[in-house]
């Protein structure tokens, strides 16, 4: 009988000198080596084969699939707070670095040209912010060809179109209109460019003062009929204030009533309307169309400057730049106000406006008695001396225009 010779079973090596990777289910050789000879031992060790380093990229471990094993060391997880934190100073700086930029660029772009020092015998200060605010009919800067579009004439120097008193209170804002044919004594006073005393002339329309020597002797005249002391004097051109509205997108306005004028251009219809910047210097000039002519006139222009104002002074205007440097871009560039009047101080009166538009006040003509010499208005004396009365103490305004 012939002697059939057993297969031998490869010897499994002691505990203590297994391979690694068959401990941990890594490289057998023993194992390979069955398998080169195609023999099936029936052999199992109890552990599972599969994962060795070839299959694992080198970094597996007891057979566990790479993607979920760890890669080393636990990392913390992210601290959400700390970082949040770190942003938010970084905005806040970065929206205060481009305030401040914004702030010096327009400081920087103001027209200090109106020197108050210059006027003389000035009343005592009262207790509320008061400003000056000219509208002039300066044509400069302004091509032939805007000029006929804005229907401005061709006129030589410049003549006050409009004059308001604008008193910034804690009790309330007034703006009180100065019709420019209002007649009044143009007091002594000495020139501004010249430093000549000149005598006072009495008997004239409140816009001759302007054009004998410019905002100078206008605030002069002003605080003399009134005995009101001006803080603060701005000035803008036709230009500027039609490109300030231009650069706004125009002006959102109710007109109670339509009218036409061809002497401004105005040609309006009843009802709410926004207004281009041609439109609205159209509608702030015009004074023909109406029975009371320049009274009429002048509350259209207290209409439209609140609205201008509060369209202006949003947060949709001053933090979009697109908006922001276009606005103050066509402002400052005709724009004239007094030397001691910073960017705060304008930006003080532009809310002082608001305001008024919000219903914090009110608008009103000066109180008027009558007609005068010349087609001029004469002043309600014992109403503008309680009106101005309760401006310098800051009271809340009860005085009503006459017309």
């Amino acid at each position: 009988m012939s002697h059939v010779q057993r297969p031998q079973v490869p010897q499994q090596p002691p505990r203590s000198q297994q391979g690694h990777g068959q401990g941990q289910g890594g490289y057998n050789p023993n194992f390979t080596q069955a398998q080169n000879q195609g023999y099936d031992s029936g052999y199992s060790s109890g552990h599972v084969y599969g994962g060795g380093p070839q299959n694992q990229g080198g970094g597996g471990r007891g057979g566990v699939p790479p993607q979920y094993a760890p890669s080393g060391p636990g990392r913390p997880a992210p601290d959400w707070r700390k970082r949040i934190k770190v942003g938010s100073i970084v905005l806040v700086v970065g929206v205060l670095a481009w305030g401040i930029g914004t702030y010096a660029w327009a400081s920087s772009q103001m027209r200090n040209e109106v020197d108050l020092s210059k006027v003389i015998e000035r009343p005592e200060e009262g207790d509320c912010t008061t400003y000056l605010i000219v509208g002039s009919d300066s044509r400069e800067g302004m091509s032939a060809e805007e000029k006929k579009k804005l229907h401005t004439g061709s006129a030589e120097g410049k003549r006050t179109d409009s004059m308001m008193i604008l008193a910034a209170c804690s009790s309330g804002n007034t703006m009180v209109s100065l019709p420019r044919d209002s007649w009044v004594t143009i007091p002594n006073f000495v020139g501004s460019e010249s430093g000549k005393s000149y005598p006072a002339r009495g008997g004239s329309k409140l816009n001759a003062a302007y054009a004998m020597d410019g905002p100078e002797l206008l605030v002069r005249t002003v605080e003399y009929n009134t005995g009101l002391h001006i803080d603060h004097y701005a000035e803008i051109g036709f230009a500027g204030f039609a490109n300030i509205v231009d650069a706004l997108g125009g002006v959102e306005l109710n007109i109670d009533k339509g009218f036409k004028d061809k002497k401004s251009g105005a040609d309006f219809q009843a009802g709410k309307q926004t207004l281009n910047g041609e439109q609205a210097l159209a509608f702030v000039r015009t004074r023909y169309a109406f029975a009371q002519s320049d009274l009429q006139r002048t509350k259209n222009q207290q209409k439209f400057l609140s609205a201008l104002a509060n369209q202006a002074a949003t947060p949709g205007t001053i933090l979009n730049p697109f908006a922001l440097y276009p606005t103050l871009g066509a402002g400052l560039d005709t724009l004239i106000v007094d030397k001691d009047m910073s960017l705060y101080d304008l930006g003080k009166m532009f809310f002082a406006m608001k305001g008024i538009s919000g219903g914090d006040g009110k608008s009103m003509n000066m109180p008027i008695a009558g007609s005068a010499p010349q087609n001029s208005l004469k002043w309600d004396m014992p109403k503008v001396k309680q009106l101005v009365e309760q401006i310098k103490n800051d009271e809340k305004v009860t005085v009503e225009s006459n017309r």
